[in-house]
């Protein structure tokens, strides 16, 4: 008897709406669990876009013609989209092609793994956790810290913490701003501008597709209906994801092209 009052009360209660929450960024270990190598679907991702996007440019590069096929054309028009644009346009020929391997490197890791995010069956970016974020932001800064150093040994830190022309008095107020916003802000900046938008990408695509799923299979009736204009907001959600993941990608990249132009400047 009592079991039979319990499936009525749930038969009663109808099927339930799950939204996405920040437990979607710590999903299970589907793999190696306990061991050094576990991996769950975000380092999944983060494999996969690692492996396309060296085959990409193996595939691009291996056997190179005068004349490219459709194929090469397209992985030069990413290398001179990057080195044009961002290196060269920023840095000069000569310093642009000193650090292009790290800008090219920045770029399309970055891109490669926001693009995850739109994969079915993955449906998350391998950029939405801190961890890669925060490693491309300190090769950022690293990077930004050694080309000022190699410019000016002696004066890169001087001339970042007191720029000319600021009166005595207000020296040492304005070198704390100045450590503060050059050697601090800035790569926390990197770190959260690209996770947060990643994150909540991954939130509004699951929500827009997961309201869909119940609309359509859960409820009946005229509430299917909705499902129709939730499941337009998550394709057009989904191609905007594949705008935002190319701009992230781009911002990270120029960034650290301005973060290597301020440190190489003729005042240092």
């Amino acid at each position: 008897m009592t079991q039979a009052v319990s499936l009525l009360a749930a038969a009663s209660e109808g099927p339930t709406f799950h939204p996405p929450t920040i437990w979607d960024f710590f999903p299970p270990v589907i793999a190696f669990e306990n061991t050094p190598f576990a991996f769950s679907r975000i380092t999944l991702a983060q494999i996969l876009a690692t492996v396309i996007l060296v085959l990409v440019f193996w595939l691009g590069t291996r056997r190179l013609r005068l004349v490219p096929g459709r194929f090469q054309s397209i992985v030069e028009m990413g290398f001179d989209f990057v080195r044009g644009g961002i290196a060269h346009d920023l840095l000069g020929r000569k310093d642009g092609d000193r650090y292009l391997p790290i800008l090219m490197t920045i770029f399309f890791m970055i891109l490669f793994m926001n693009l995850t995010g739109i994969i079915p069956g993955i449906n998350i970016a391998g950029t939405s956790i801190i961890a890669v974020p925060l490693l491309l932001a300190i090769v950022s800064y690293i990077t930004f810290i050694y080309a000022g150093v190699r410019k000016s040994p002696k004066g890169f830190v001087r001339n970042s913490l007191f720029p000319s022309g600021i009166p005595v008095f207000l020296q040492w107020f304005v070198a704390l701003l100045e450590f503060l916003s050059t050697f601090i802000i800035r790569p926390v900046t990197l770190i959260l501008r690209l996770l947060m938008n990643m994150m909540v990408g991954h939130l509004m695509l699951v929500l827009f597709f997961s309201a869909t799923q119940f609309f359509v299979f859960g409820l009946s009736g005229w509430w299917a209906s909705l499902g129709v204009f939730t499941g337009a907001f998550g394709l057009a959600f989904t191609l905007f994801e594949v705008i935002v993941a190319v701009l992230q990608a781009y911002i990270f990249a120029i960034l650290t092209a301005v973060y290597i132009q301020l440190a190489i400047a003729d005042e240092h």
